[in-house]
């Protein structure tokens, strides 16, 4: 039987092609439909373009079908997937580049902190209008959302529409790879259990070839704590990430040291974890570094996706070939999306780290929170993990950022302005209430193009 999957935000760079070299690894790629939809027309031709390249040097016989209306390729969609960024990465730069009038100083800004409550406003009157439609035109079909900021707009869709969205996010998977190379230990051999909010997901357990690793962890950080103020003091920038040599403490000062204190590992690392504790960070101050500016330098890496899309879109309208050996080279969407799509419909009962509807599975948290966790992708749908009580000093810090996450979605959806103040205020990085009003409105005034909630 063959099955539909739509793309919703099919212009991402990186995720089309991903998501498509696994399509074509598949066993019986031509069980596959795939549609692609795209509001911008120009660069939903270029992706068309780029996977039907693909396709032909993969030898996959995949029928592709594109639209800038997703109402046109939703009935009868077994996925449906949403990537999308309303206001793209200019409205991205302006998230973060506005607040820093204001002293504050982020080094992502998608999903806390005025960037990320920005960034909501656009997005989630656009996830609630999809939701919507596919509700009306493919109910049966699994939604998926990658979309930042990702716990406020699956709790925004559970909200407005009852739809049973679920959230993808690489960062477990990642901060594990990173955790073994600071270990020094394969890859394959470790695993974890995480829980909490999306970007701050506390691994309570970490397994090295199934044992408890943290004892190795503590032993590893013993080795590096002598020349830690060394290495600190030499560093010249704190990358996200790290290649040619095993992961160290000072690379990730923060979460190291709220492993050692509180003995559980924030991820997705600094880069994300220090978003959601900004009074620890005034002014951004990182180490002796600026975080968004040389820690994490945000800039760069919005430069970096314009590069890629320029390099995208020309390769696509060349007459470049795509060799085998360059398709090869892409590695696979590392989200998981297929193996869980193989899990719901065999009734694999796989288990996969998923941003869903608590509903008891931790029961010292509301049953409403859209909480990353554990859960089983089964025939049934995703059935999470009872993991019990989140330890309580842990429960309150996720509890606080739901509060100011809940403020956030009203405001979104309701257009109101005094609660787009009050969310800035709940969130902590913004604490006197004249400023939370100017930045507000200046946030408002900049996105009005995608804010018409706020008119």
């Amino acid at each position: 039987m063959s099955r539909k999957l739509v793309l919703i935000g099919a212009g991402s760079t990186v995720f089309t092609q991903r998501l498509v070299a696994d399509l074509i690894k598949m066993p019986r790629p031509e069980d596959w439909e795939l549609a692609l939809v795209d509001i911008d027309a120009y660069t939903l031709e270029s992706v068309e373009l780029l996977v039907k390249k693909m396709l032909a040097t993969g030898g996959a016989d995949i029928k592709v079908t594109v639209s800038t209306d997703r109402r046109d390729v939703l009935p009868g969609a077994d996925v449906v997937v949403s990537t999308i960024a309303v206001g793209g990465r200019r409205g991205w730069e302006t998230d973060v580049v506005v607040p820093r009038k204001y002293g504050i100083y982020q080094p992502v800004g998608d999903t806390v902190m005025p960037g990320g409550i920005s960034r909501a406003m656009r997005m989630i009157p656009a996830m609630v209008a999809m939701a919507e439609d596919v509700k009306a035109l493919c109910p049966r079909a699994h939604f998926f959302n990658y979309a930042n900021p990702m716990t406020a707009n699956c709790r925004a869709i559970h909200k407005a529409t009852g739809v049973p969205v679920i959230g993808l996010c690489h960062g477990l998977g990642y901060v594990e790879g990173q955790i073994a190379s600071f270990l020094e230990v394969p890859r394959q051999d470790v695993r974890s259990i995480g829980v909490g909010l999306n970007h701050l997901t506390f691994i309570t357990d970490l397994f090295y070839q199934g044992q408890n690793a943290w004892p190795m962890a503590r032993a590893k950080l013993a080795e590096q704590r002598p020349d830690l103020e060394r290495e600190l003091a030499e560093k010249t920038e704190f990358p996200n990430g790290v290649s040619g040599r095993p992961e160290r403490y000072s690379d990730q000062p923060f979460a190291w040291n709220f492993f050692l204190q509180r003995g559980v590992f924030p991820c997705a690392m600094d880069r994300h974890a220090t978003e959601f504790f900004p009074e620890r960070f005034p002014g951004g101050q990182y180490y002796g570094k600026t975080l968004g500016v040389d820690a994490f330098p945000i800039d760069k890496r919005i430069a970096y996706g314009d590069e890629q899309y320029v390099q995208m879109d020309e390769f696509a309208r060349s007459d470049a070939p795509l060799t085998t050996e360059d398709l090869a080279q892409v590695p696979g969407e590392h989200e998981d999306l297929l193996d869980i799509i193989d899990s719901l419909y065999g009734d694999g009962r796989r288990v996969f780290s998923v941003n869903m509807v608590n509903g008891g599975a931790v029961p010292n948290l509301p049953d409403w929170a859209v909480l990353e966790l554990p859960a089983a992708a089964t025939g049934r749908g995703f059935i999470p993990l009872s993991l019990g009580p989140l330890r309580e000093d842990l429960a309150a810090i996720i509890r606080r950022k739901l509060d100011s996450i809940e403020i956030t979605v009203d405001a979104a959806l309701s257009g109101d302005e005094g609660l787009f103040v009050e969310a800035l205020l709940a969130d902590g990085a913004v604490t006197e209430r004249s400023m939370a009003r100017d930045l507000a409105a200046e946030l408002i005034q900049a996105h009005k193009e995608h804010l018409p909630q706020f008119a």
